[in-house]
């Protein structure tokens, strides 16, 4: 493989305008065929098996107007009550809007100052284009608001209508372009890292595009990809041109110098790529749809800035020659320095008193990850968002109108093959006495007489501690077979306990398969133990950040929340597949160093002090990098992305500094060559790989100016 990739760059390298062009019309057609048959994201949370599920089943079979997208007109007059004769005319405006199929008034609120208007559409959210739909609604309550009163929106349409975006991007872009210039002196050299990894992004997010129009993908897959997708790529980059300006160092002509980096680095960057592609894979064990298609989304971007980092790159090295040195670094008879002396000093230092820094750093690990065993984790609701947006001002004026649980209203879908008509009363009374019910409606009848649904509104809002004990007490007392309950307030308790029962299988999976794939291109049963030990300490210790920052409220403020949140339930999961990969990473290209030097000269000592000096600045600068891009989307308004920035950036800060640089050489420097053991029989048995692409045709070096 290492052959392969040798010859790749290198050709690239020697005629870099036929490569360039393959990209710029591969990306071009991608971006046109995105444009012209791409699809809309939409979040799929069908639980098959779930009690809220069969419930939903029901009532879209049942009741064709609970089966479209809703909005919520949330109506205030700060001066008294609501004219209920003026929200009857606009409700009648609202009736007229495309695609309404129903305008349901609820009573008046509490004092008569609140007044809801419910608005069902006949079309899922995905086909109402929401934004438009918005600012329909808003033009039809134009008149509320010129007599005084406020108007809020709430519902599945207001809450897919996306803030503007690209904040955390730019951020990343301009970090990344600082960062890489101070490392490299060269502003050559800080775009091209950049230039490859957004050909990348660019080719993996029109693909995300064109697979959206073939099945559903969450509305954070996009945003997500693009985070990781961003990070990678520019790391992936980042990692080959370092051994690019090495060559040139050692004195090789452009061309080899490019080709060595790709048959080397390059086959780091591939082995790297295809840990965290085998790490996303275990989403496939979540269950849930919206969890699978994040995967596939982030999958797909990885995919393609590995695939820029290797053709794309090559090929934009061989076009800028030696102008990836620094100005002074170009003068005949220059000698470029590429080693980090301070870096190997410190690999020393810690080599020499291992003990002493191995526990230093398991304390500041393990007392970062306390807090992670008192998390509560629960999807977002409206009440996370800032009071700058209307879904939380209309969750407000509902919550104060019409009590904290009209946020979240269980249904009770009774299916009527099953249960006997006459039941309903009783089952009405039954619900009514459960602890935490403070009103039932009567029962609706659906238009074929084969369902019933009752709405139950609870004293809790959604994301209230106490709601799921109403719904296991109306599950387990209340209900008689052939009744369900659905809702936000169900659906979350089923989403929540579903993620919860599929977490260790998807570590297990993950973890799994991360040690075969080391075990392979390592040939040692230590390293990958090791590897994964101190990934999952890094992964702990961001758990624990979060739950200080978001659970316990030591960081709203800063970030935009109103209060403290739990953290969201898709975070576990989800931050623990893209760490693992994202760190196995740094695990790669630092230990194929280290075995590199380990090969050569046998001092399992020494090995780590090289391989930490070869591979110290550049893994600084790539964490740095990697920090600021998911820093930046800590801005994000999607709470969920903005959880996933804070703890990216927490757990790769940590990982690059305190395991990379303190636990690591000290943990290698304990074991010595035990490092790299492997039992005989097994070594006989695995397949050789060649990491390092010692299997590359020896560049012929010529004598060229440094």
């Amino acid at each position: 493989m290492s052959r392969l990739l040798y010859r790749l760059g290198r050709a690239a390298a020697l005629r870099p305008w036929r490569m360039i062009i393959v990209w710029l019309v591969a990306v071009g057609a991608l971006f046109g065929l995105a444009g012209a048959f791409g699809g809309a994201t939409h979040d799929n949370y069908r639980l098959s098996g779930s009690g809220a599920q069969r419930a939903s089943d029901l009532l879209a079979d049942h009741f064709p107007a609970l089966s479209g997208a809703d909005a919520r007109v949330v109506v205030r007059n700060p001066a008294g009550r609501v004219d209920q004769d003026r929200l009857a005319a606009v409700g009648a405006k609202l009736r007229e809007l495309p695609h309404v199929a129903a305008v349901d008034p609820a009573p008046p609120g509490k004092g008569g100052a609140t007044g809801l208007l419910t608005v069902r559409y006949d079309v899922p959210v995905t086909e109402l284009a929401p934004k438009a739909s918005l600012d329909r609604l808003e033009g039809a309550t134009a008149e509320l608001r010129a007599a005084g009163y406020q108007v809020e929106f709430g519902g599945q349409l207001a809450e897919n209508v996306g803030a503007p975006g690209g904040i955390g991007e730019g951020v990343g872009v301009v970090a990344a372009l600082v960062v890489l210039f101070l490392a490299f002196g060269s502003v050559v050299a800080a775009g091209l890292p950049l230039a490859v990894a957004l050909a990348g992004l660019g080719a993996g997010v029109s693909g995300i595009t064109l697979l959206a129009a073939a099945t559903d993908i969450a509305t954070t897959a996009p945003t997500l990809a693009v985070m990781v997708g961003l990070g990678v790529g520019i790391d992936y980059a980042l990692f080959i041109l370092t051994r690019h300006r090495e060559g040139l160092a050692e004195g090789l002509p452009v061309p080899e110098a490019a080709g060595r980096a790709t048959a080397t680095a390059g086959m780091s960057v591939l082995f790297a790529g295809f840990t965290v592609l085998l790490a996303l894979c275990g989403l496939l064990l979540s269950g849930v749809p919206v969890f699978m298609t994040m995967g596939f989304a982030t999958g797909l971007v990885v995919a393609a800035t590995v695939l820029s980092a290797l053709t794309l790159l090559p090929a934009v090295l061989g076009l800028a020659g030696r102008r990836v040195l620094r100005r002074r670094d170009r003068a005949a008879g220059a000698v470029v320095h590429t080693d980090a002396p301070l870096v190997r000093r410190w690999a020393g230092h810690v080599g020499r008193h291992p003990w002493a820094w191995l526990l230093v750093s398991l304390v500041v690990l393990l007392t970062l990850a306390a807090p992670a065993a008192g998390m509560r984790t629960w999807p977002s609701d409206a009440s996370s968002e800032p009071t700058s947006n209307t879904v939380r001002r209309s969750y407000d004026l509902l919550a104060d109108g019409y009590g904290p649980g009209a946020n979240g209203p269980l249904l009770v879908a009774v299916d009527l093959r099953k249960v006997d008509r006459a039941q309903l009363p009783a089952i009405r009374d039954r619900i009514a006495r459960t602890d935490g019910v403070v009103d039932v409606a009567p029962p609706q009848m659906s238009p074929d007489g084969a369902a019933a649904v009752l709405v139950a509104t609870p004293a809790y809002g959604p994301q209230d501690e106490r709601g799921p004990g109403v719904v296991d007490r109306l599950r387990a007392h209340a209900l008689p077979d052939g009744a369900e309950i659905t809702g936000l307030t169900a659906i979350y308790v089923d989403l929540n306990r579903r993620l919860d029962d599929r977490l260790w299988p998807v570590i297990g999976l993950v973890v799994a398969t991360s040690f075969v794939m080391l075990l392979l291109v390592f040939r040692s049963l230590v390293a990958p133990l090791k590897a994964a030990a101190m990934n999952l300490l890094s992964i702990g210790a961001a758990y624990g950040v979060l739950v200080a920052v978001f659970q316990w409220g030591w960081g709203s403020a800063l970030l935009g929340l109103p209060h403290s949140v739990p953290v969201s339930s898709f975070i576990t999961l989800l931050m623990f597949v893209v760490l693992f990969g994202v760190s196995m990473d740094y695990e790669v290209f630092l230990l194929s160093r280290v075995r590199e030097d380990w090969l050569r000269t046998g001092d399992a000592r020494g090995s780590v002090g090289s391989g930490l000096a070869a591979t110290g600045r550049v893994i600084s600068s790539a964490a740095l990098i990697m920090v600021a891009v998911f820093a930046g989307f800590a801005s994000d308004p999607s709470l969920v992305i903005k959880q996933m920035g804070v703890g990216l950036a927490v757990a790769v800060a940590l990982d690059a500094t305190l395991v990379r640089l303190v636990l690591v050489p000290a943990a290698m420097a304990l074991l010595g060559r035990a490092n790299w053991w492997l039992p005989g029989p097994l070594a006989r048995v695995l397949p050789e790989f060649d990491p390092h692409g010692a299997a590359a045709e020896e560049p012929e070096r010529t004598p060229v100016p440094a």
